[in-house]
């Protein structure tokens, strides 16, 4: 049986990736934070970690080691939006956005690197907000950014190994944060996207699923936005 890691993966396009790992016969660990996780799923573990908290990352990663003899699938979904003006955005603000999108990441796959076998795969939840710039968190948009790179730079350290390493670059998606918006601002949203709608999780779930299908997607930023048009 071929063992996964999702973070972020209770809710949203987390679960929907977690749920669509353990229909391909994976077990799953996750990492989560909020309110206790209480639905059993057989096979999936959920482990309440803080990723702007180092120690709990590396607590984390010793509980990975414990429980799996090999990685064969890591999802970096996990991310984190302080919704402040730029000039409102501390450093501990910045600090907190960048250690759980892209530091805890990259540390857990460095530390998991040996336990990584040949022709697994390494996923992230990338951002159209890191590809065009956006008004409303300049941070954000930089953190993702920042995903987008480590997945080009992490292809060399895996080369040769038939491991890949892609990202899903989502744009508006119906997630449970995403209904909670004013019915405005939504609407707002639909006029910019040639599809006027959100996406369903499903539908940004399928894209990881053809990463993890396809051997030879590597290196790759796929783009599912509905031809999110910035107008």
């Amino acid at each position: 049986m071929k063992n996964a890691i999702v973070t972020g993966g209770t809710s949203g396009i987390g679960l929907g990736v977690v749920k669509m790992l353990l229909a391909k016969g994976y077990r799953v660990m996750s990492t989560y934070v909020g309110p206790d996780f209480t639905e059993k799923i057989e096979g999936f573990t959920p482990v309440k970690v803080d990723q702007t908290s180092r120690k709990e990352v590396y607590g984390f990663i010793e509980k990975v080691k414990k429980e799996f003899k090999t990685v064969d699938c890591i999802v970096c979904n996990a991310g984190l939006t302080i919704r402040k003006s730029f000039t409102e955005t501390t450093d501990d603000d910045w600090d907190k956005m960048m250690e759980v999108a892209v530091n805890s990441h990259y540390i857990i796959i460095r530390e998991l690197f040996s336990l990584i076998p040949s022709g697994s795969r390494i996923m992230f939840t990338g951002s159209q907000m890191g590809l065009h710039p956006h008004a409303m968190v300049l941070a954000y948009g930089v953190t993702k950014s920042a995903v987008h790179a480590l997945v080009k730079n992490l292809v060399k350290e895996f080369e040769g190994t038939g491991t890949t390493v892609n990202a899903v670059v989502p744009g508006f998606v119906m997630t449970p944060w995403q209904k909670e918006k004013p019915e405005e601002i939504k609407q707002n949203i639909y006029k910019k996207t040639a599809i006027h709608r959100f996406a369903e999780v499903d539908e940004i779930v399928d894209a990881f699923r053809f990463c993890i299908d396809n051997p030879f997607v590597n290196g790759s930023l796929i783009e599912v936005n509905g031809g999110y048009c910035y107008k």
